[in-house]
C-alpha cells in the first residue's frame, strides 16, 4: 500500500461512517439537535463534505463539485455558494434541512469520487508540496489532507453519536 492508497482508504471510510449514521432516517431526525445549540447530523454531513470538497479542490486546482455539479442549486440554502460551515451561528445550523439523506450522501459520494481521482494521482513526493503559507509552519499537501480526515472523521462520529440519541428517543 502506498500513501495514495492509504488517503484513498481514509476517504472511503468517512462515506462508510455518514452512510451508516444516515441510512433510514426522515427529514425531521437528520435535522434534529439534541439543544438549541448542538449541530444536526444535517449540518454534520454537510459540513464535513463542503470542507472535503472546498479544501481538495483548492491544492488540487479544480472547481468545487458543489457549484460544478449543482449540488449547491439542489441544496437550496441561504448561504453564499462559498460557504462552509467554518463560524456558523446556531441559527445558521438551524437553516440546514434536506428532505432525505440522499441528497447529503449524494453530495459525499460525488466529492469522495472527486477527492479520490486526485489523490490517486499523487506521489509521495507531492505531499511535500506546501500548500498554505498562513500557518507556521507552513501546510504541506500531506497535511491538509491528514486534517481534511480528521476534521471528517471527527463530525462523521458525531453525526454517528446523534443517530444514537434518535434511536433512544
Amino acid at each position: 500500500m502506498n500513501s495514495a492508497d492509504l488517503l484513498r482508504d481514509h476517504f472511503d471510510r468517512i462515506t462508510e461512517i455518514v452512510n451508516d449514521a444516515v441510512e433510514g432516517l426522515t427529514p425531521e431526525q437528520l435535522s434534529y439537535r439534541p439543544d438549541a445549540d448542538a449541530n444536526s447530523i444535517a449540518w454534520l454531513v454537510w459540513h464535513l463534505t463542503r470542507v472535503q470538497d472546498d479544501h481538495v479542490a483548492d491544492v488540487a486546482g479544480i472547481d468545487q463539485v458543489w457549484t460544478s455539479e449543482g449540488w449547491a442549486r439542489r441544496f437550496d440554502l441561504p448561504f453564499d455558494d462559498a460557504a462552509h460551515g467554518y463560524g456558523q451561528s446556531s441559527e445558521d445550523v438551524a437553516k440546514v434541512k434536506v428532505e432525505s439523506g440522499d441528497l447529503l450522501t449524494g453530495y459525499l459520494d460525488a466529492v469522495t469520487a472527486q477527492t479520490k481521482k486526485y489523490v490517486a494521482t499523487l506521489t509521495d513526493k507531492d505531499l511535500d508540496r506546501v500548500v498554505d503559507t498562513r500557518w507556521d509552519p507552513p501546510v504541506t499537501l500531506g497535511v491538509r489532507l491528514v486534517s481534511v480526515i480528521g476534521d471528517d472523521l471527527q463530525h462523521a462520529g458525531q453525526a454517528s453519536y446523534i443517530r444514537g440519541l434518535i434511536e433512544r428517543l
